[in-house]
């Protein structure tokens, strides 16, 4: 399964015709469950969902793509993003999708919550200086 659709359209575009790219979620692998607080406390569900990585069947260099839809919060469409190798390729799904989200929560005047912190859990910096942590027992 290819992680895009390209469509050409007649419309100009800077290099000639506009392309448009559709991608399919797939299956999915991961899902998190938040919620948008509006200034008033009213309180809507936002769900965030991310596809299988797999290879890019439009890439020449053997690219990965990772789709990812956020649900509740504006666009509902799928986007992707692209790595190397299907890790950097869902590791850069999800730095978008926080981004996305922090952007369309503004938009919104909605701040975002997940067990009911403002912390979204989707954030990864190791510690590397802490090899204790890291060692098999």
């Amino acid at each position: 399964m290819s992680c895009g659709t390209v469509r050409s359209t007649d419309e100009p575009h800077e290099q000639g015709k506009s392309v448009t790219v559709t991608y399919e979620l797939g299956e999915v692998v991961a899902e998190r469950q938040l919620e948008a607080v509006a200034e008033d406390g009213a309180r809507t569900p936002v769900t965030v969902r991310f596809g299988r990585p797999r290879p890019d069947a439009l890439s020449t260099t053997g690219d990965w793509c990772c789709p990812h839809q956020i649900l509740g919060l504006g666009e509902e469409g799928v986007g992707a993003s692209f790595g190397v190798d299907s890790l950097q390729a869902l590791l850069l799904s999800v730095y978008k999708v926080r981004l996305e989200l922090g952007e369309r929560a503004r938009a919104a005047s909605v701040r975002l919550e997940w067990l009911g912190l403002p912390d979204l859990g989707l954030e990864v910096t190791p510690d590397f200086h802490d090899t204790a942590a890291t060692e098999k027992r």
